[in-house]
């Protein structure tokens, strides 16, 4: 499973970066505006610290804006301008537009996912990704994770669709787990999920003890 970080927070992102752990990032409008800066100079630096994909989400409506922000958000790229994903939102227009990038070998990120049926509609498209919202599912009582299930399974009847599955709105690590147990391609993580993964009680009282013992010999490696 590929890990992505759901932030526009430069020096979050630089942070995650340098574990090795990070395969791409994805923002949004409400990420950027947190950010207090300009969204072209945020897009533009994230861009130039991951080599991975980049998802930079348009703000039109229409098709004929979306698809001009689109190809200025692409430009954006530092990595033969191969690095961002355009993200565009599950609508008419929006998988209009997902269709005109992607045959222009865009990567597309298409977005607000919250049914099998669109999901679908997005591989037809030619979506790089498709980002279901396992959490928002969840907080109006529906089975987020069902959905990634559901996706999962019908993506893998069809050679020709080639969208990956992007888990979005992650709550908790067993998001996580339970997305990689069904073979989601991607998970999106706030900052602090990604953290809690390394995260386990025996681990730090294991850890305790080991170097509580190491301390008593009076040795040192170095």
């Amino acid at each position: 499973m590929k890990f992505f970080v759901d932030t526009a927070d430069v020096a979050e992102i630089r942070t995650l970066a340098a574990s090795g752990l990070l395969d791409g990032v994805t923002t949004n409008p409400s990420l950027i505006a947190k950010s207090g800066r300009p969204m072209l100079d945020v897009i533009r630096e994230i861009a130039e610290l991951v080599p991975g994909p980049v998802s930079a989400e348009v703000t039109a409506t229409d098709f004929e804006t979306m698809l001009k922000e689109g190809k200025k958000l692409h430009a954006l790229g530092k990595h033969a301008k191969d690095n961002i994903a355009v993200k565009v939102p599950l609508t008419p227009d929006g998988l209009r537009c997902c269709k005109a990038l992607s045959s222009e070998g865009i990567m597309v990120n298409v977005t607000l996912c919250f049914s099998a049926a669109q999901a679908i509609l997005a591989a037809k498209a030619g979506a790089t990704f498709v980002s279901p919202f396992v959490g928002r599912l969840d907080d109006i009582g529906e089975d987020g994770m069902a959905l990634i299930a559901d996706v999962v399974q019908i993506y893998r009847q069809y050679a020709s669709f080639r969208t990956e599955v992007l888990v979005a709105s992650v709550r908790h690590p067993q998001h996580v787990v339970a997305a990689a147990k069904l073979g989601a391609h991607v998970a999106t993580l706030p900052p602090n999920i990604l953290k809690q993964l390394f995260k386990h009680p025996l681990t730090d009282n294991g850890l305790k003890a080991f170097l509580d013992d190491w301390a008593k010999t009076g040795q040192s490696i170095l």
